[in-house]
Parts: C-alpha cells; sequence; structure tokens
C-alpha cells in the first residue's frame, strides 16, 4: 500500500515538474501566457472602476452602441454618447481606452464618457485591436478610420467636426498622441505609414492621462517584466532599441512645434509619471499651449496609475474639473497664448 502510495507521488510529482517546466518554457518562447494573465487583472479592475462610476452618471444621454467603422474590421466598433436635451452640433471628445495596449474595451470607459458628454460633448469611445492580436501600427490605422468614419456621420451623431478633440488613458494616450502627431506631421505620418483620418484644423487638442509617450529605460522588477510583456506583445520582439520603424510609437522624439495643445497629468504615485512631466517639458520648450496636473512627490495616499477614474476622491474632482476647463479653453479657439496659467 505504501508502495503504491509513493509511485502515485512519484508520478504526481513529476507531473508538476512537466507542467512547470512548460510553463517557464511558454513564458520564455511567447509573449501570449504573461500577456493573458495581466489581460485578466487589467480587465476586471477596469470592470470595477467604469461599476463604480455609476452613481455619478447622469440620465439625460442618448446612447449609440457598436457602430462599425470599418466594415472590414471585427474589431472596429465605436459607442456614441449625447447629451439628449441638445439639438445643436457639439465639440466631440473621442476616448482610446487604455489597458497596457494588451487588455481593455470601449465599455471600460463608458460611464466616465457618459459623466463628459454631460458636461456638454458628444463623446465617442472606440474600440481597436489588442495585442498580442493586433501589432503596431494596427490601432493607430484603426484610430483614423474611427476619426474618417466620425466626421462622415458628424449629422447623425450632432457633431461639430471643427472642435474635435483626442483623449486617451495610459495606453490610449500612447496611441492618441501618436495618431495626433500623425495629423500634425506630415513627416511623422510618412515615416510611420499612416494616413491621417482628419485634417489639422478639425482636431483642436488632446487630454492625456497617465500615458507613455518614449521608449522606458532603466526599468526595475515588476514594472520592467511588465513593460517587457508588452513591448514584446505590441511590436512582435522583446528588444526594439535596433528598430527604428517600431521606436517612430514613442512620439516624445518626433514633436514639432505644430503639435495640437495638450492636458497631461498623471499621479504621484505613478510608474509612468515622468513619461508625462518629460513629455509636457518638451511640449512647454516648443511654446505648443499645454494645462498640466501633476501633485507634490510625496503627497499621501500616493495617487495611482489612473488615478483620474476616482470621483470619489478630491483628485479625480479636480482632475475633471481642470479637463473641462482646459475643453472650453481650446474648443472656443483661443489658441494664441503660449500657456495655460
Amino acid at each position: 500500500m505504501k508502495s503504491n502510495f509513493v509511485r502515485i507521488l512519484g508520478k504526481t510529482g513529476i507531473a508538476l515538474l512537466l507542467f512547470i517546466l512548460i510553463c517557464f518554457v511558454a513564458f520564455k518562447v511567447s509573449p501570449w501566457p504573461s500577456a493573458l494573465l495581466i489581460r485578466y487583472a487589467f480587465n476586471s479592475e477596469a470592470v470595477k472602476t467604469n461599476r463604480a462610476l455609476e452613481n455619478y452618471v447622469p440620465s439625460n444621454i442618448k446612447f449609440i452602441e457598436n457602430q462599425q467603422y470599418d466594415l472590414s474590421d471585427k474589431d472596429a466598433f465605436l459607442d456614441v454618447y449625447i447629451p439628449s436635451d441638445v439639438e445643436q452640433k457639439l465639440p466631440v471628445i473621442i476616448w482610446i481606452h487604455g489597458g497596457g495596449l494588451i487588455s481593455g474595451n470601449k465599455e471600460h470607459v463608458a460611464n466616465y464618457c457618459k459623466i463628459l458628454s454631460s458636461k456638454g460633448f458628444v463623446v465617442i469611445a472606440i474600440d481597436y485591436t489588442i495585442a498580442p492580436e493586433g501589432k503596431f501600427p494596427t490601432p493607430l490605422i484603426q484610430t483614423n478610420k474611427a476619426l474618417a468614419y466620425i466626421v462622415e456621420n458628424a449629422d447623425r451623431f450632432q457633431i461639430d467636426t471643427s472642435n474635435i478633440i483626442l483623449a486617451g488613458d495610459s495606453g490610449g494616450a500612447f496611441i492618441a498622441a501618436q495618431v495626433a502627431n500623425t495629423i500634425y506631421n506630415k513627416n511623422y505620418a510618412e515615416m510611420t505609414k499612416i494616413n491621417p483620418g482628419i485634417q489639422q484644423q478639425n482636431l483642436k487638442g488632446l487630454l492625456l492621462y497617465c500615458g507613455i509617450y518614449d521608449l522606458p529605460d532603466n526599468m526595475d522588477g515588476v514594472f520592467d517584466a511588465f513593460m517587457t510583456t508588452v513591448v514584446w506583445s505590441y511590436f512582435g520582439e522583446k528588444d526594439i532599441s535596433n528598430n527604428t520603424y517600431a521606436k517612430t510609437a514613442f512620439v516624445s522624439e518626433y514633436i514639432n512645434r505644430s503639435f495640437p495643445p495638450c492636458f497631461i497629468s498623471a499621479g504621484n504615485g505613478d510608474p509612468l509619471l515622468s513619461q508625462s512631466l518629460e513629455l509636457s517639458a518638451i511640449l512647454s520648450e516648443k511654446n505648443i499651449v499645454i494645462d498640466t496636473l501633476f501633485y507634490a512627490v510625496d503627497r499621501q495616499p500616493p495617487l495611482p496609475h489612473e488615478y483620474q477614474f476616482k470621483l470619489d476622491t478630491y483628485a479625480g474632482k479636480e482632475a475633471l474639473k481642470r479637463s473641462l476647463l482646459f475643453l472650453e479653453y481650446v474648443t472656443k479657439n483661443n489658441r494664441n497664448i503660449e500657456r495655460l496659467d
């Protein structure tokens, strides 16, 4: 009896070791295992964050869902939010969801979009193909197609096409900054091989929360492993330091003085804070209209990545207020001032 137990235990141990070995090899040869684990965790948190905003959502919002902006693309859908008590055409905010490029969808920002819409905007949340399924520059191509579709359907969506705002959080901010640069910078559009979906005069500004704009270096621990997975998933290789085309995705190196006005923010506890600070400095040096919202390094408790979605906090409320002030500023075409006070 005892020998049978030992044999079973031995077989179980061998099976467990084989399973661990297979998992180890899988994580080493493909980004998929790590990406799927991160996706599960991020999506779970995004659902909770969106649900927590339900108490702040007004009732006077019309919802047009799942509009396919590219009939040849199974991932190319968008949702439209319009104040139901407004007849005239309104400025439009086009929100690109976050999720580290490997997770997320438009439904995760639904309640925040409704809140923004209640302030006098049409708000549109778009989906794009996340990685590893979709590689760079797929989301840029998709977003520009979405922009073209939105302009084509401006009357149906009550949109003032002279007042378009691009917005994004985290990976969405990463995409939004690139898309804006393809619209405003012809050389960058040619470099990335992207056809802009709208004209320069249509895009009035950007809302950029907690984004990434330069190729990270000197990363430590868990964040290093996370970024390795993201880069590997999105570009198809772990190390892109010698991939000139891939590096064009990090927009900080390719901004000229024509870049549109920006509102930029990140929390003091965000591991990507330095990215927002660096982009703000670059834009300021080029006399591009910007407004920023940053917090003291020693602020307690530290504000995490995506802090702006926490409307039950002072910082979240302040971020929304400052965003709306910026939106009012740029949609009224007051672009002759170098920097907002």
